[in-house]
């Protein structure tokens, strides 16, 4: 996630899991090419795998992050629970392949176990993965939403609870930044100004194994990052921008 100065908007910008990277080297690992999702395996999973994953990003992008979080799926089912459930809107038919659910398009009230459900899926929609990326960041986006909706600054006992679930389903180092002040900070973006960025890429099979590469190095997107300029390349490449 980007957030410009002055917190009036946000980036939530995907990487492609199957994208080619060069990975560093780390203990029983002596780097090299591979998909980005590998990183984390590599790394030996846990802190230790998010920080492998951070060091391929950082190499990739040539930016330092300032904080990460590492979600747990039970965990943030049981956060969407505990708001009374996510409004989820469906785009494209699909059938879940791991409960056979079949969800059709339209707005819908999604529980933690159904919204997990559906953004976990990529096959059978159009765009793949892209699409997967794009239902994911749109979970986020109702999250905030519904988390602004149920007013828990005025309900301490249900703000106790979220924040613990929320603490069980991340693992968050937020640089120093208490993390109450960084969700309600969050909550207090504009409806309109949480985008959703796709990385200019494409797929692509070498030695017969499916890949995603860089389209043009990312398109400028990584060097608009560390100029702070994103808004001025999103809108030069609305193609890879969501409105969320």
């Amino acid at each position: 996630m980007h957030v410009p100065a002055g917190m009036r908007q946000a980036y939530l910008i995907s990487i492609p899991r199957d994208l080619l990277v060069a990975i560093p080297a780390a203990p029983g690992y002596g780097g090299g090419q591979d998909k980005i999702n590998a990183a984390y395996e590599h790394g030996g999973g846990g802190e230790a795998g998010a920080r492998l994953l951070s060091a391929t990003l950082s190499r990739l992008t040539g930016i330092r992050y300032d904080g990460a979080a590492l979600v747990d799926f039970s965990g943030f089912k049981e956060v969407i629970d505990l708001l009374g459930g996510i409004r989820m809107c469906v785009d494209t038919e699909v059938r879940s392949i791991h409960t056979r659910t079949l969800f059709t398009p339209g707005c819908q009230q999604m529980d933690g176990a159904r919204t997990l459900d559906y953004v976990r899926q990529r096959y059978d929609l159009p765009d793949g993965d892209y699409d997967r990326q794009r239902h994911q960041q749109q979970m986020l986006r109702a999250v905030l939403d519904k988390a602004g909706e149920t007013h828990l600054r005025n309900d301490p006992v249900k703000l106790d609870r979220v924040l613990r679930a929320v603490g069980g389903a991340l693992t968050v180092d937020t640089n120093g930044v208490p993390l109450e002040d960084l969700l309600f900070a969050l909550r207090s973006l504009p409806a309109d100004a949480l985008h959703g960025v796709q990385v200019p890429s494409y797929p692509q099979t070498i030695g017969e194994v499916s890949y995603v590469v860089l389209d043009n190095g990312g398109a400028g997107l990584f060097d608009a990052l560390r100029a702070t300029r994103v808004p001025e390349w999103a809108g030069a490449n609305p193609r890879w921008v969501n409105r969320l």
